[in-house]
């Protein structure tokens, strides 16, 4: 049975920095790509990062893009998601995705695993 767990979720002051992980089991994904996705409240799931099975293409959305770092470690079947310079509206629940895709896919039908979410909250 495939399951993803989220951590590193939690309160934070604008400006500051979290990491958040998750961790994958019931099979290795080494040659899945991994991504997160975040939806805020009222609003519909978007796309965070993403990143290929070696971690050659990242893909990041416009308006976290120099700001959150998407990286893996295959042999802990572990995505990471570093976000710093965290703002007001990067508050959302963030999940972690895995799917079949040999690139970094951003469109959520591209994956077929799904965690439960961790909350961030980025108070101003």
């Amino acid at each position: 049975q495939v399951q993803l767990v989220e951590s590193g979720g939690g309160l934070v002051q604008a400006g500051g920095s979290l990491r958040l992980s998750c961790a994958a089991s019931g099979r290795t994904f080494s040659t899945d790509a991994m991504g997160w996705f975040r939806r805020a409240p009222g609003l519909e799931r978007e796309f965070v990062a993403a990143s290929s099975w070696n971690g050659g293409i990242l893909n990041y959305a416009a308006s976290v893009k120099g700001r959150f770092t998407i990286s893996r470690d295959n042999a802990k079947n572990t995505v990471y998601l570093q976000m710093n310079s965290l703002k007001p509206e990067d508050t959302a629940v963030y999940y972690c995705a895995i799917g079949p895709s040999s690139g970094a896919p951003s469109r959520t039908y591209e994956y077929n695993y799904w965690g439960q979410g961790t909350q961030v909250t980025v108070s101003s």
